[in-house]
């Protein structure tokens, strides 16, 4: 290093250097403009802020995590308040959850929830979403299932009555459970006995033009079977492949084989102009004794594998144009979460802002940051990279 600082300081002492020094120092700062662009652009996946717990850190710290991971999209499973004030002048897209839907369908209340909860946010948060109902077509509740159409048409009514349709749209989540096949994904077909409800649903996404969204989860099938689901193909780790004999399609993982089943099943309804976008999606890190394959280990695979596939907008085996579109669940683990050890282990972050496991950002496979290890980052203190940094020093040096 000290041969070649004594051998720049000589080339730049000739009189005519100066332009030259000039020029490189101009080539370094382009150089390193685009490395920090680079470093700091948008990722592609979004994510779920759930907030079922009692130790989670307040919204404006949570604006300053996601800020420096630089994520832009999030669901909320309600429209609270104050995180979306938190969020104002961020640019983070937010889906939020409507209220219940018997209630909801009702046009007057759907009209006063969307000017209560979404309209006094706008424009300073972005609202690009509101949810209506979660996997209420593979429950039981009759009431909710006749109630869901008619809440999703009234709350789209209440947004075109108070002018924010054009940035709002409507949509539901559902289950994979309403699929009656999904192997091979060709085969995909809804339930029978939720044809009354899908049907005039995906008519209405159609009419609207909001996406089909599924909670897929690959954990769920392995864990149900472990001895003859391939942990690989779960994990979009290397593998032979599963062919679709009906298409002739490989594929080389569960989750892609999902999307493409739920789109031959609204193929098999008629609708080739509803997208399908993946609602919820992840993989815990602990549970249950009997939880195969819940590891720290499995869900750094699992959530860094898929985060890289979006990077590279990648689509699936049918619809290899269209980017696949991810919201992963979750932000933080959720400590009063009901069931097995695995429904309070999905986070990324424990509520402290450490991360769960090392995402590997910053290894090539997807732009932006690493997590931190060591609590929240503050937002408002820019950080200026190792590359800007050099650039800084030679410019001193050489001028």
């Amino acid at each position: 290093m000290e041969r070649i600082l004594v051998c720049a300081r000589f080339f730049f002492s000739f009189p005519w250097a100066s332009s030259l020094r000039l020029g490189c120092i101009l080539l370094l700062l382009l150089s390193a403009n685009g490395f920090v662009s680079a470093a700091t652009a948008p990722l592609k996946f979004g994510i779920n802020y759930g907030q079922i717990a009692n130790n989670l850190p307040p919204p404006t710290q949570v604006s300053g995590i996601l800020q420096s991971l630089n994520v832009k999209r999030v669901k909320l499973y309600d429209a609270d308040p104050s995180v979306l004030k938190a969020f104002a002048g961020t640019g983070v897209e937010f889906t939020v959850s409507g209220g219940d839907l018997v209630h909801m369908s009702d046009a007057s209340n759907a009209r006063s929830w969307v000017a209560q909860n979404v309209q006094p946010f706008i424009p300073a948060t972005r609202i690009t979403c509101i949810i209506v109902g979660n996997e209420v077509l593979s429950g039981k509740d009759t009431a909710a299932m006749q109630s869901l159409l008619p809440a999703m048409q009234a709350v789209h009514q209440a947004l075109v009555d108070l002018g924010l349709d054009g940035e709002v749209n409507v949509s539901t989540s559902q289950s994979v459970d309403v699929l009656a096949s999904s192997y091979p994904p060709s085969a995909g077909v809804f339930r029978e006995d939720l044809a009354q409800y899908m049907e005039p649903l995906l008519d209405f996404h159609a009419q609207v033009g909001s996406p089909f969204l599924i909670n897929a989860y690959p954990f769920f099938a392995y864990k149900a079977s472990p001895s003859t689901v391939s942990l690989p193909y779960v994990l979009f780790e290397p593998n032979p492949g599963v062919r679709d004999p009906g298409t002739n399609l490989t594929y080389d993982n569960m989750l892609y084989a999902q999307i493409d089943a739920v789109y031959a099943a609204m193929e098999a309804m008629g609708h080739t102009d509803v997208s399908v976008r993946i609602s919820e999606t992840g993989w815990p890190s602990s549970g249950d004794a009997d939880e195969v394959g819940a590891t720290v280990l499995n869900a750094a695979a699992y959530n860094r594998n898929l985060m890289k596939r979006v990077a590279a907008g990648q689509g699936t085996p049918r619809r290899p144009d269209v980017p696949v579109d991810v919201l992963v669940f979750a932000l933080f683990n959720e400590n009063m979460k009901h069931g097995q050890a695995s429904e309070r282990n999905y986070g990324l972050f424990y509520p402290n802002g450490t991360s769960v496991y090392d995402l590997g950002l910053d290894d090539g496979g997807a732009p932006g940051t690493s997590p931190s290890t060591s609590g929240f980052y503050s937002s408002s203190k820019p950080m200026i990279s190792f590359p800007v940094g050099v650039v800084v020093l030679l410019a001193a040096f050489f001028l």
